[in-house]
C-alpha cells in the first residue's frame, strides 16, 4: 500500500486517521494541505475518487467562498475555487493509488489491505 493523507494540522479527522494508520503499522505520508495543496494530477484523482467536486467541498465551512458555491452550477468555476483555495476541502482526503476517500473511512481502508 501506498497511502497518502492530505490534511489540515488541526483538523481533527485528520489526526484520527493518522492514529488509525499508525496502530496498525501501515506507512503513509502526511501532506498539509493548507501549506502544499494538491498538485493537478492528484486533484483530478481525487475528484474522480470521490465522484465530484461537490463530495470535496466542506460545505459546514463559515467561509462565504463556501456559503456562495451552494448557489452555483458552473462545476468547473467550483472546481477551480477549491484547487485554489484547499481550505475549502473536506479533510483527511487518503490516497490508495486510485482510491480516495474524503473523511474518516476506516471502514473502507479496511479492505485496502
Amino acid at each position: 500500500m501506498n497511502i497518502q493523507i492530505f490534511g489540515k494540522n488541526k483538523c481533527f479527522d485528520t489526526k484520527k486517521a493518522e492514529r488509525y494508520f499508525k496502530e496498525r503499522r501501515i506507512k503513509y505520508q502526511m501532506v498539509d494541505l493548507i501549506r502544499y495543496g494538491l498538485s493537478g494530477k492528484e486533484f483530478d484523482t481525487v475528484l474522480r475518487g470521490v465522484g465530484g467536486i461537490d463530495h470535496l467541498i466542506n460545505w459546514e465551512s463559515k467561509s462565504s467562498d463556501v456559503t456562495l458555491m451552494k448557489y452555483m452550477d458552473d462545476t468547473r468555476a467550483k472546481e477551480d475555487k477549491v484547487f485554489d483555495d484547499p481550505s475549502l476541502m473536506r479533510t483527511p482526503i487518503v490516497r490508495n493509488g486510485k482510491e480516495v476517500t474524503v473523511g474518516y473511512c476506516p471502514d473502507v481502508w479496511d479492505q485496502w489491505k
